[in-house]
């Protein structure tokens, strides 16, 4: 799971050279809203070079332009021979889903899909777009595109975007991908950041999108598991495997019922803090 993927503009390159030592879990080549029209070409250009000249130990993923742009194929068959992750589909839709995971098997490649839901009939349709290709690791919220197509004021407190929140995350939940929390856009507010960050985490937000370099540790930090979150899950799977063992279905734990929601959290966890084993993967079975 990516607790903190950064938003690179594409046509910088003194920024593309850094992101290699940023700490971020992973970086976000943006040839969409942070190129304008009349460099595009040359963003792209750019791009494809900076991926073949440098080989990122981050995970890279690139965001393409919109499929109802001129931009779109152009983008995919520059980068498609690229070691990258995957892509970015901005303003998802059912129509721009369909046709990216159809260029990507028509090419055989392996890329991950990232939806990005930023439109009010993308977030109401977003479980229909995301459940269209199978590439599709992860969900993106896009508050600040998504606040002005609803006619909302965009504020610190997000309580304009809590509908939006819990919808992408619930949809999240239910196809097993991770939920990605949109970008604090207040780059000198680290308290606004960090009271945001521990928000979207405790409503079941995975991670946070971001767009300055100066935001990664913060966020690191806050969805990184705690030692006592680490020791817990640990636990469980203790507990787990003894349950296996003498033919439980669930089984008590601090005075509390565990079974396989709490089981699989647990597991999650382990995944997001490096403590997974291999052995781990029979304990819902």
């Amino acid at each position: 799971m990516y607790k903190t993927l950064l938003f690179m503009p594409g046509n910088n390159p003194g920024m593309l050279v850094s992101s290699d030592v940023l700490g971020t879990d992973a970086v976000l080549i943006d040839l969409e809203d942070a190129v304008a029209i009349n460099e595009k070409d040359a963003a792209r250009v750019l791009v494809v070079e900076y991926l073949k000249t440098f080989k990122n130990q981050t995970d890279v993923f690139v965001r393409i332009n919109p499929l109802d742009t001129p931009f779109f194929y152009d983008d995919l068959d520059a980068i498609i021979d690229s070691e990258i992750e995957g892509i970015v589909l901005p303003k998802a839709s059912v129509e721009s889903m369909e046709a990216l995971d159809k260029y990507l098997t028509e090419k055989n490649s392996d890329f991950k899909i990232i939806g990005l839901i930023e439109t009010s009939l993308g977030l109401e349709m977003a479980m229909e777009i995301l459940s269209k290709s199978k590439k599709v690791i992860g969900v993106l919220l896009g508050a600040e595109d998504l606040t002005l197509d609803l006619g909302a004021k965009r504020t610190k407190e997000s309580e304009e975007i809590a509908y939006a929140r819990s919808k992408i995350i619930a949809i999240s939940k239910a196809l097993q991908i991770e939920a990605i929390d949109t970008p604090f856009t207040d780059t000198d507010d680290y308290e606004g950041l960090k009271k945001d960050s521990l928000n979207a985490k405790d409503l079941g937000m995975t991670g946070k999108a971001l767009i300055s370099p100066r935001h990664v540790d913060i966020v690191n930090n806050v969805f990184a598991p705690s030692q006592a979150e680490i020791e817990y899950a640990l636990r469980v799977v203790e507990g787990q495997k003894e349950a296996i063992q003498i033919g439980l279905g669930a089984f008590s734990l601090d005075g509390k019922m565990v079974d396989a929601p709490i089981i699989k959290r647990a597991l999650n966890l382990l995944k997001m803090s490096g403590d997974y084993k291999e052995e781990y993967d029979e304990l819902l079975k």
